[in-house]
């Protein structure tokens, strides 16, 4: 049931659409290729180049303007809406699904209907049905697109247009007669930029006053297949791993089309257009066209990294939109089949030899396999043992990471008076294990031979360092040790010589023969070359080898001490005021270059003093210091006071000297001792020189 809500009234042809709007009843079923209505067409000029575009992809309009179903449809919405072009017109028709309780007859009914469809009520004498434009329309502009009706029959009585695209930006999009009420776009429309426009319309009188509306005017735009699709998320790299079943999804292909996606516009459908390299088949790889995923298309044997030209295929992907005709875009589908460990690594030969002198360690020999795997993962890196042949853990293997050759190395030196020969048994493997269904075989291990060359090692001391200990001050010519050493080449039958090598004092010579070791000097504990009480010196013991080896021992002789330094007194020099209350001259203090009980604690004593008083006294503090004290205030001269002081070692050993004192005046907190220039000394030093003297004459 068909009914007429709107037609054109002219006796003239009017370009467009005979018929605008049309009301049909919801059928149980749409039927598949039954025509549904005829739509009427007429753009005054022969209607060239006339194509019809329906809202809903399940419908089209058939070139005599029948409307029919493309396959069964139980549910086709509320609303279509058909646009049509020619070369010289285009329009839009809108038709109207109801169910059948509804009522249906006036216009008055009919507006409700339109109502619960979204579209908005007419409301007091303004008609403004929804408007429907396509973009991306061809000039001439302006064009009219739809009309607004009002009942008002005010004398002056105008239609004003206002909202976004008329007043508000974008402004200037549409228009509308003032009289006719004529809607007119004056350029083309970009669905993608603004999909739809809300404008208001209203009825004003002469002066601009409103006397009918606002009334809502809906305008929609509608698409055009005008925006390629497009890849955004590159680039696309997918894995796989080698011998994957076949059906193995890679990656997913997802391509973006800006277009209206309720429409076929944004339908978008996925093809393979090239695939690089095209070996072991053309067709490795079968993209699902709707969800585009990537997934495996030929059996595992042939998913085989090692047998293929190449472990990365590129394929080009085309994204097409539209249901026939459409458009397209590609991108580039990298995938790289991934290695997995069905390859163990095999040595390429199952003997290898090295040679290596006795006494030397490093890297000997490199051990290569090969690994058909992919040398950037762990399926190929190899890790190397000695299974075999190693007690004394003397050899080491490592890998090189660059070649993955086994380096085999000596960590511990080799004796060929020991063993002149070694054989190992070494095995590889991978870092990541092996997939369940391959094993190592065989040429996973391998025999290295290897032979220790002799050289002329040099004698060794026994033992070494060597250690004495001896009184300081022995007699030059003393023996102070005899040194052994041994030739390790005990087939060489060699003699074995000696020698000093360093002796930095100069104390000592050997016997190059037998080693004997003696002095030729004073071994002095206090000397800069002892360090500790230690004396340090070097020896050399030279075989007779052609070249001859040489071996080198340590001697360290502890030296005791023997009381031979007298002590030390300081100060030698002080100073007091001539008129000073506090007598006490100065502390003076003792110290011995020798140990102990060599040294502390000192004996402190004054020569005994001249004259009729005594003038001073020296008083005992501790075991190391003493304190000298005036016992009267002195004129102002310099003294010299005569001092020993005695060590305890036995015999003890004394020192017998002088302590300067300068008696200065003082005035003003300032010491001025340039007029003591009148040396007192006293009688009791001078008797004890001539005293010294005189038993040295009669022992």
């Amino acid at each position: 049931q068909v009914l007429l809500l709107a037609r054109a009234e002219d006796l003239e042809c009017v370009p467009g659409f005979q018929q605008k709007v049309f009301y049909i009843e919801q059928p149980f079923e749409f039927t598949e290729d039954q025509p549904v209505l005829n739509l009427e067409f007429d753009d005054c000029k022969g209607n060239n180049k006339l194509n019809f575009e329906v809202s809903n992809p399940d419908f089209k309009v058939e070139r005599d303007g029948s409307l029919v179903a493309l396959k069964n449809i139980s549910e086709a919405g509320r609303a279509l809406f058909v646009h049509a072009r020619s070369e010289h017109a285009e329009d839009m028709a809108e038709i109207l699904i109801v169910g059948a309780n509804e009522k249906r007859g006036a216009l008055k009914e009919i507006l409700k209907i339109e109502g619960n469809l979204g579209i908005p009520r007419q409301k007091r004498a303004i008609l403004a049905s929804p408007i429907f434009i396509s973009e991306n329309q061809r000039p001439p502009f302006p064009r009219s697109v739809g009309k607004v009706i009002s009942s008002e029959g005010t004398e002056g009585a105008k239609f004003r247009l206002s909202g976004k695209g008329v007043d508000q930006d974008p402004k200037g999009i549409f228009r509308i007669n003032e009289i006719t009420g004529d809607v007119s776009v004056t350029r083309a429309l970009d669905r993608e930029a603004i999909a739809s426009y809300e404008l208001e319309v209203e009825v004003t009188d002469i002066s601009g006053k409103t006397i009918d509306g606002p009334v809502r005017l809906d305008i929609s735009v509608i698409d055009q297949n005008d925006n390629r699709p497009i890849f955004k998320e590159g680039p696309y790299v997918g894995h796989v791993m080698e011998g994957s079943p076949t059906g193995t999804t890679v990656m997913r292909m997802t391509a973006f089309d800006a277009d209206d996606p309720s429409t076929a516009n944004a339908l978008l459908r996925y093809n393979i257009l090239k695939q690089t390299p095209t070996k072991p088949s053309p067709n490795m790889f079968y993209i699902d066209p709707e969800k585009g995923d990537i997934v495996t298309v030929v059996p595992p044997v042939l998913l085989d990294r090692e047998t293929m030209e190449t472990p990365k295929y590129e394929l080009v992907i085309e994204a097409k939109d539209g249901l026939d005709v459409g458009l397209t875009g590609t991108a580039t589908a990298t995938i790289l089949i991934d290695d997995k460990n069905d390859h163990p690594p095999e040595f390429t030969k199952k003997e290898f030899q090295a040679t290596v002198k006795e006494g030397v360690t490093g890297v000997i020999v490199n051990l290569t396999v090969g690994d058909q795997d992919d040398p950037a993962t762990g399926a190929w890196r190899a890790v190397y043992t000695i299974i075999n042949g190693n007690p004394g853990q003397s050899f080491e293997i490592h890998t090189n990471p660059q070649t993955n050759e086994g380096m085999l190395s000596v960590v511990k030196p080799l004796d060929y008076e020991i063993s002149a020969f070694h054989t190992l048994l070494i095995k590889v493997e991978n870092e990541d294990p092996l997939i369940p269904d391959i094993a190592y075989g065989p040429s996973s291990t391998a025999t290295v031979q290897i032979t220790v060359e002799d050289v002329n090692e040099g004698p060794v001391f026994h033992p070494n360092p060597m250690a004495v200990t001896k009184q300081e001050n022995i007699p030059i010519g003393s023996v102070v040790l005899t040194v052994n050493a041994t030739d390790p080449d005990t087939l060489q039958h060699q003699t074995i010589r000696y020698s000093v090598y360093k002796d930095p004092a100069g104390w000592l010579e050997i016997n190059p023969t037998n080693g004997t070791i003696g002095t030729t000097a004073v071994l002095d504990r206090e000397s800069p070359y002892v360090q500790d009480n230690k004396y340090t010196a070097l020896f050399l013991a030279i075989d007779s080898g052609n070249p001859p080896a040489t071996g080198t021992g340590t001697l360290h002789i502890t030296l005791e001490d023997v009381n031979d330094n007298i002590p030390s007194l300081y100060p030698t020099l002080a100073k007091v005021c001539d008129d000073a209350k506090d007598l006490r001259v100065v502390v003076l203090g003792a110290s011995d270059k020798d140990l102990h009980p060599n040294t502390d604690p000192f004996k402190f004593e004054l020569s005994k003093q001249s004259g009729p008083e005594k003038l001073w006294r020296i008083t005992k503090l501790n075991n190391t210091h003493a304190e000298v004290i005036l016992l009267q205030n002195l004129k102002k001269a310099n003294y010299n006071i005569p001092i020993s002081v005695t060590d305890s070692g036995k015999p003890p050993l004394t020192n017998n000297t002088e302590l300067k004192l300068q008696v200065c005046s003082c005035k003003k907190s300032k010491m001025d001792c340039s007029a003591s220039d009148v040396l007192h000394i006293s009688m009791t030093l001078i008797l004890l020189s001539l005293f010294s003297l005189f038993c040295k004459s009669f022992p």
